[in-house]
């Protein structure tokens, strides 16, 4: 009953290259911030350069899983001991790099509790100075990472029985997003770090530095929260809920097909993988159900069962 058709099953996103060598150059940027602020805090005794120096050291090694993630994905997206190809390692990473900014965000959080309760002595100007290079480290990170998108791509497998269809889907990569949201944590983290510092420095408003923590602390963590929900779905193979029901509608609309199994995951940034089992008292082909599900363009690789009822 099955055709077997020799195709790939590389669903990396339209713009995986090109994420790749942005966040490479971030990934240079954010560790060349860390060696300094290090360097500089030993050479100058201060805490706070030290400790915003190995805060950095976080976020570049969660960047650099990112970029290691990218390189991965490429080297093995035609082998074949992955059945749906390595579109989904950009998720594994962004699930490791949830975590990581969850790790920081609760660092940072009990940092400020403790601060809140028992004010530590604060050089002002020193670490204003730093919190805005690595305020302007973050923005040039957020520009470069900013640039990077996806766009589908595609070609077409008919089958007598089972069919595979690679069309045109259109989707979110989330090792690019946890990149971004790690830059992004840090340009709040300076942010918030300069106006408490600025508020200290000429109000005497000691108390602001670390309630700007505990503030910045939980936005970071509803950042990561999102990520992680959204890279679990796609690890654990999620319906998407949207694509089932717009196959439901159009293979179901003029009566003469029932859907009897229906599976749509996501497979890469962009990519969607269905498989479809109908029953007709009809002979209705998998080439017409493969037609009539053409313009769903969000699946790229589907499988159909025909059954006679």
């Amino acid at each position: 009953m099955t055709n077997e058709h020799s195709h790939d099953h590389v669903f990396l996103g339209a713009s995986h290259d090109e994420n790749a060598r942005r966040t490479l150059w971030v990934v240079a940027l954010t560790f060349a911030m860390m060696v300094v602020e290090i360097a500089a805090g030993y050479i100058t005794g201060s805490m706070a350069l030290l400790a915003d120096g190995f805060h950095m050291a976080t976020h570049a090694g969660a960047l650099g899983i990112a970029a290691g993630a990218y390189a991965f994905a490429r080297r093995n997206a035609n082998n074949g001991r992955f059945s749906f190809g390595t579109g989904k390692v950009g998720d594994l990473a962004g699930f490791a790099s949830a975590l990581i900014l969850f790790m920081v965000s609760l660092g940072i959080g009990i940092e400020s509790l403790v601060r809140l309760f028992q004010p530590a002595t604060v050089a002002f100007g020193e670490a204003t100075l730093i919190a805005v290079i690595g305020l302007a480290v973050n923005v040039l990170s957020a520009v470069l990472l900013s640039g990077g998108h996806d766009h589908g791509h595609g070609h077409h497998h008919p089958h007598d029985t089972h069919s595979h269809e690679h069309g045109h889907p259109h989707g979110g990569d989330n090792n690019f997003r946890s990149a971004y949201l790690h830059v992004m944590a840090d340009a709040l983290t300076s942010v918030m770090a300069i106006g408490a510092l600025l508020a200290g420095r000429y109000l005497g408003w000691v108390w602001l530095d670390p309630l700007m923590g505990i503030v910045g602390a939980c936005v970071i963590a509803r950042w990561a929260y999102g990520l992680l929900k959204d890279s679990a779905n796609v690890l654990l193979d999620v319906t998407d809920e949207h694509v089932a029901q717009e196959i439901r509608e159009v293979l179901e609309a003029d009566g003469d097909v029932k859907i009897t199994d229906l599976h749509v995951w996501q497979v890469g940034p962009q990519a969607r993988a269905a498989i479809v089992s109908v029953q007709s008292e009809i002979n209705v082909s998998a080439e017409v159900i493969r037609e009539r599900l053409r313009d769903v363009h969000e699946v790229s690789h589907l499988t159909i069962e025909c059954r006679m009822a």
